[in-house]
């Protein structure tokens, strides 16, 4: 039999926050089974994940950013289109896509708020995972 294999894709935007999800999800699954892809930010994950799930190599993706306002532009927007590419890419590929993508109302870029967001990023990996597994479990369930 097969091990399953997983895409993992990272923003690089506060990758010290954002790469503790990837921490996270290789504690539930094992290295050897994971590819890990790097993007830019949070926008390009949703065109690189449909990609991946296209393949067929891969039972799942996750893709993990941190969306904060900058002052600039409006995060709410960013991170929905965010969500909504990445389920779309699911959606469109039969493949399942999860998001570890989180927008925090009030993120501030201070050791002790970027120490709460990088704990909590490895809760979310480890749950990304959990349910990616219990997703493949249950499409071979309806499969057989």
């Amino acid at each position: 039999m097969t091990l399953a294999r997983f895409a993992f894709i990272k923003a690089a935007w506060h990758a010290d926050v954002v790469d503790q999800a990837l921490k996270g999800f290789l504690e539930v699954i094992p290295p050897a089974q994971v590819d890990v892809f790097d993007v830019p930010g949070a926008f390009e994950m949703p065109l690189l994940a449909r990609d991946l799930a296209a393949t067929g190599r891969y039972a799942a993706v996750a893709a993990a950013a941190l969306v904060v306002d900058g002052g600039i532009y409006r995060h709410d927007f960013v991170a929905q289109a965010v969500v909504d590419g990445l389920m779309r890419a699911g959606l469109d590929t039969g493949v399942p896509v999860l998001s570890v993508s989180l927008t925090p109302h009030h993120y501030r870029e201070a050791p002790h708020h970027a120490e709460i967001f990088r704990a909590h990023f490895v809760t979310k990996g480890r749950e990304a995972a959990e349910a990616a597994l219990m997703i493949v479990r249950t499409r071979a369930r309806l499969a057989a």
